[in-house]
């Protein structure tokens, strides 16, 4: 079997990346629509009984992309304390939580903020490792690199963008 990061062209590559990177916006797209559908009420709304609100995944989600400006080398996160109420910990922590606004803005600015940084990245670029695995390991498994991270975020929001999807009013 070939190895893609040795054996594709610039032009392979370059293809690879913009269906990658289309499919990321794609989804930040359709998060931000529906979003624009949902009052506040129905976003803290439990997604189905006994689950997580839609302003806890909103949360979770723009926490989890702020992860993304270390994961690719892009620099500091924009704010890493969400991590504590949004990932570490579950909804009923008891933890305070910000405003829904502050979350949205959150959300917003975190995602505006990658995409001016993600169309920076060289093409070369995607190909190399991200910062969660070691150079030993990268050197065994090239496929963890920042694209692949892109990949899997992409997945992340889309499955957290179905269950949101349940919290429009019929």
């Amino acid at each position: 079997m070939s190895n893609i990061h040795t054996t594709a062209t610039k032009t392979d590559k370059e293809l690879f990346i913009k269906m990658v990177l289309s499919n990321w916006e794609l989804q930040i797209s359709r998060m931000n629509n529906l979003l624009g559908k949902l009052t506040d009420a129905e976003l803290s709304a439990q997604t189905a009984p006994g689950r997580n609100t839609g302003v806890y995944l909103l949360g979770h989600l723009a926490a989890v992309s702020d992860g993304l400006f270390i994961l690719l080398g892009l620099g500091e996160r924009l704010d890493p304390s969400m991590d504590e109420i949004f990932i570490r910990n579950p909804e009923n922590s008891g933890l305070e939580k910000p405003s829904i606004t502050e979350i949205k803005e959150y959300w917003n600015k975190v995602n505006s903020l990658l995409a001016q940084q993600i169309s920076e990245i060289r093409t070369d670029e995607w190909f190399t490792r991200h910062t969660a695995v070691s150079q030993e390991d990268f050197e065994k498994e090239p496929h963890r690199n920042k694209l692949n991270i892109i990949i899997n975020r992409t997945n992340h929001i889309s499955y957290h963008l179905g269950q949101l999807t349940y919290l429009i009013s019929k």
